[in-house]
């Protein structure tokens, strides 16, 4: 089969996907000469993830390009579109913040996950910071030096920070452009590089404390003052522009690559971000790809950036329209130098922890697959429920593979049957979940992990009968303590004891404690979010007449929770009063 499709594949660039016996792709790449990349998997010997994904190769297909950065901009939306498992498995699949300067006549400043949300024109991002808690650090210095709007729909009377000195009440107060105007540029300029106004007006404030006695808080100002220094004291570089850049830097050895950027803004070493994955594709196609998908999830306006040699600069700039070039002497080279160097000493701290690491996820998983009498436990798919009295019915899925967790393949089931029923719970999740894995030919999992006892196992692995597919369904089983006591499996069903030493034990636990967790955290969303027309929909017997007259009656929660069961009696019947009741004490104000 492979040979076939080798025998016609041409010389040309393109896209390939790699699929499995299920005919779910795997792995998408592109190459300029697809024939000889694709030849190159299966005709020489490879070794970690690599061959792990030859193994896993059934068959294959492509798709021409009329040049490679049709590919790259091609693969890129292949990927988003079947996130395949070993695309997305080791990449840095984190978002990070920006800050942002609204573009209000009264603006704001903001941390931001997502720059690409448009709020009009002129919009100013600084960042992106690897830094949460630097950047965090920087809005709160920031604003209580700037006496900007805090609040984000302006009130009728004046709020906390106007009290505090660090708001004008733009609520009730007219203060004119020119003042506001006056800060927005030196906020930007503090960005831009330009430090000496903000030091300037911390030592002011220190020093007016002190002349007042308040002498904890020109101690507090000396806090401030001593952390800017520090932090500005360790951004040095030595480049004289105030320029916002990137410098990318990688190291290779022993088939894992370490990938280092760092973060230079208004001239001044802002922040870095490593990190370091197994390859599977060669050298210089892991760092382009890197770098595509760093770009094309972070939105940047940096003036230039700086990269290796073996990085493809022309495909990248008309790619994402930014300056991508090699310096080759003088400062830039011996920035670029330090990234290079940047990444070998993360390598050299990490790889050995990271090789354990794998070695004892490796060891755990084959346990797992031994247990179970199954072929592998790679992609592992866990399952939990929640519900409160029946009402805002949800499921969690988390995912595993090779033992880690891949947030990009979490799921959240909101349950369309509102009763207290685990049975019909599993059976809707499990059917809605490997429905759409058949109807959009998504990679099936190794193993399915329900959380729950035997009758959970067996609800799901009817359901999967039903759709006439054979995946393995275990299940975890807590004791009194609700401490997990035993692997479910196996045909006919065992309850297997795991030693509470081991690593699969903790790694079972891992994957529970997550499931959960996630699970509850979209439970407790799903009730915060909800107007009071939506909480009443999942109240079983609220239809629309009885809706209407408790929202006028009632018209908030905080009066509906205070509402005896008496009183709410009066608008419907005692039982569903009591229901009613029970819920509304068991969900936040």
């Amino acid at each position: 089969m492979i040979d076939k499709l080798l025998s016609t594949t041409p010389h040309k660039p393109g896209c390939y996907l790699m699929k499995d016996k299920n005919g779910c792709i795997i792995y998408v790449g592109k190459s300029k000469n697809l024939k000889n990349r694709l030849s190159s998997y299966f005709k020489q010997n490879h070794s970690g993830k690599t061959k792990m994904l030859v193994r896993d190769i059934v068959s294959f297909e492509y798709i021409l390009t009329n040049s490679e950065v049709e590919s790259l901009l091609l693969e890129l939306n292949l990927i988003k579109k079947y996130t395949p498992k070993y695309n997305i498995l080791y990449k840095d699949d984190k978002t990070y913040p920006y800050i942002e300067l609204t573009n209000d006549r009264i603006p704001r400043l903001l941390i931001v996950r997502n720059p690409n949300i448009k709020r009009g024109g002129n919009r100013k991002l600084f960042g992106p910071y690897p830094n949460v808690s630097a950047a965090r650090k920087v809005v709160e210095i920031l604003n209580r030096l700037y006496p900007l709007r805090k609040c984000k729909n302006m009130g009728r009377k004046e709020c906390l920070y106007y009290h505090i000195g660090e708001c004008l009440g733009y609520c009730t107060n007219k203060i004119n452009d020119e003042e506001i105007n006056k800060m927005k540029e030196e906020i930007i300029s503090f960005f831009s590089g330009n430090s000496d106004i903000v030091i300037s007006k911390l030592e002011k404030k220190m020093y007016d404390s002190s002349e007042k006695l308040q002498f904890e808080k020109a101690l507090e100002y000396k806090e401030i003052l001593d952390y800017i220094n520090i932090t500005l004291e360790k951004q040095k570089v030595e480049l004289d522009d105030n320029y916002d850049r990137d410098v990318i830097g990688y190291y290779e050895e022993d088939n894992y690559l370490s990938i280092n950027i760092l973060f230079i803004r208004g001239g001044k070493l802002l922040d870095k971000k490593s990190n370091i994955f197994p390859m599977i594709d060669t050298l210089s196609e892991e760092v382009n790809n890197y770098i595509s998908n760093f770009y094309d999830k972070h939105t940047t306006k940096v003036k230039e950036v700086l990269i290796p040699s073996i990085v493809n600069g022309e495909i990248l700039k008309d790619t994402f329209n930014l300056n991508f070039f090699t310096p080759v002497k003088a400062t830039k080279k011996k920035i670029l130098d330090l990234a290079m160097e940047n990444a070998k000493n993360y390598y050299n701290e990490q790889i050995s922890i990271i090789k354990k690491d794998d070695e004892k996820l490796n060891e755990a998983l084959l346990e797992l697959s031994n247990l179970l009498g199954i072929e592998k436990a790679n992609h592992i798919e866990i399952f939990d429920n929640s519900n409160i009295f029946g009402s805002f019915n949800v499921s969690g899925m988390v995912v595993f593979i090779d033992g880690k967790k891949n947030t990009n393949l979490y799921r959240k089931f909101k349950i369309t049957n509102d009763k207290n029923d685990d049975y019909g719970t599993m059976r809707e999740v499990i059917y809605r979940r490997y429905f759409r894995v058949l109807k959009d030919n998504l990679d099936r999992p190794d193993l399915i992990i329900v959380d729950g006892g035997s009758g959970q196992v067996n609800i799901a692995r009817e359901v999967l009968l039903e759709l006439g597919m054979n995946i393995p369904v275990a299940g975890l089983k807590k004791d009194d303590k609700h401490s997990t006591n035993v692997l479910i499996g196996k045909y006919p069903l065992e309850e297997i004891e795991i030693k509470k030493d081991s690593y699969l034990f903790l790694l079972l636990t891992r994957m529970q404690d997550e499931v959960h967790r996630y699970t509850i955290s979209y439970h407790k969303d799903i009730r915060s979010k909800g107007a009071l027309s939506s909480i009443l929909d999942n109240i079983d017997g609220i239809g629309e007449v009885r809706k209407k007259i408790i929202l006028k009656k009632y018209k908030t929660i905080i009066k509906m929770k205070e509402a005896s069961v008496e009183e709410l009696s009066e608008i419907m019947p005692q039982n569903i009063a009591i229901n009613f009741y029970k819920y509304l004490q068991n969900i936040e104000s």
